[in-house]
């Protein structure tokens, strides 16, 4: 039976992941920034919460964890490569490591850039992938701590995945990631249709997450960037974008 996943939006612009196998009922929660938004949908939920997720140490991705932790019980799994400064782990996982979530498993993918012990976790029923803030819809993470050439990798870390996995990423930046997507890839027809869908989400309130790996391939142009120069021009224009 297969994972469903839902977001929570928190702080400003953030989105913790719910997760929930099916099969046994199993909980869990990816990157809790805020621990009050995520316990009210559990409490609401029954009252359970297993497991929670961690894909990297800054805190919009971690505050919630001891709370959460405290509450429910909630085994803690994040990068054994930042352990030193993120909550204690009680599952420190590595490059290629596998993770359950009840009956559902999850592979573990080292994607280094955004920071230096960054991880993402993919699950393949249905396929979701958790990035955090290495892929975003229509972007990639800033480079706080590693190179443009270890996001270039790290984002085709991605590219075996199918086009139909869901991105489900850590932030609400869609609209001004299309903003500048057009200004880099002005030719390009599907993210100008994009674009407008996501303008027009916006206006309405709702998300413009998650995405597909299809979609990104085709409109993305930190994902479509051909090289590791190009992807790094590209991250170098929008910072200043």
């Amino acid at each position: 039976m297969p994972l469903h996943t839902r977001a929570i939006p928190v702080l400003a612009d953030n989105y913790t992941w719910l997760l929930r196998d099916e099969e046994t009922g199993t909980i869990a929660v990816v990157d809790p920034g805020d621990a009050a938004p995520i316990e009210a949908v559990v409490e609401k939920g029954g009252g359970r919460l297993d497991l929670i997720l961690l894909t990297h140490h800054h805190a919009d991705h971690v505050g919630g964890t001891t709370a959460l932790r405290a509450r429910y019980g909630a085994k803690v799994a994040g990068p054994a490569a930042e352990q030193h400064r993120m909550p204690d782990l009680d599952i420190p996982l590595k490059d290629n490591d596998t993770l359950m979530v009840g009956a559902s498993v999850g592979n573990v993918i080292a994607v280094p850039g955004h920071t230096s012990g960054h991880i993402a976790f993919y699950f393949s029923d249905p396929p979701t992938l958790f990035c955090g803030d290495t892929l975003f819809s229509l972007g990639c993470g800033r480079l706080f701590e590693g190179t443009a050439e270890q996001m270039f990798h790290s984002l085709h870390r991605f590219d075996t995945l199918p086009d139909t996995t869901l991105v489900c990423c850590g932030h609400e930046y869609t609209q001004s990631n299309a903003a500048f997507a057009l200004h880099a890839t002005p030719d390009n027809a599907a993210l100008q249709k994009r674009a407008e869908d996501v303008r027009q989400l916006r206006a309405k309130g709702m998300p413009t997450v998650p995405s597909s790996l299809g979609l990104e391939r085709a409109t993305n142009p930190f994902l479509r960037a051909g090289t590791v120069k190009a992807l790094a021009a590209l991250r170098l224009a929008k910072d200043t974008f």
